[in-house]
């Protein structure tokens, strides 16, 4: 799913919070819903978080990082931001990466099936 290790795409990208954080990474944006265990702030030079792109507590429990969930995940991922009416926020974010590069951070130990490819996945449609 990614083009790279970071995940490159237009200025929107993807990276795991466990990677070192560079001066590329530009607004590095967490999606996940909870802080990563054992990152501390610094490690992790996140500009924002934004919870309100993380998917639910109930649907991140139901997918489990289970690969093979992952195609209904993303459809479930994706009506759940339409319904949270954060397809603005996404819509902003897609918008700001014309001008500044903007990487969404993730804390999944699997780096193809996780909210952040799915975001990104979810912007490109939005184009």
């Amino acid at each position: 799913m990614t083009t790279s290790s970071a995940g490159r795409r237009r200025g929107l990208a993807i990276k795991n919070v466990r990677d070192p954080a560079t001066p590329d990474d530009g607004r590095r944006i967490l999606t996940d819903r909870l802080w990563p265990r054992g990152v501390s702030k610094e490690k992790a030079g996140i500009t924002e978080w934004c919870k309100d792109l993380a998917p639910t507590k109930e649907l991140r429990q139901w997918f489990a990082h289970d690969p093979e969930r992952w195609s209904e995940f993303r459809k479930r991922y994706h009506r759940e931001l339409v319904e949270r009416g954060q397809l603005e926020a996404l819509r902003e974010f897609r918008d700001r990466s014309r001008h500044e590069k903007i990487t969404f951070i993730y804390d999944a130990h699997d780096h193809d099936h996780n909210e952040a490819v799915a975001l990104l996945e979810f912007a490109d449609k939005l184009l």
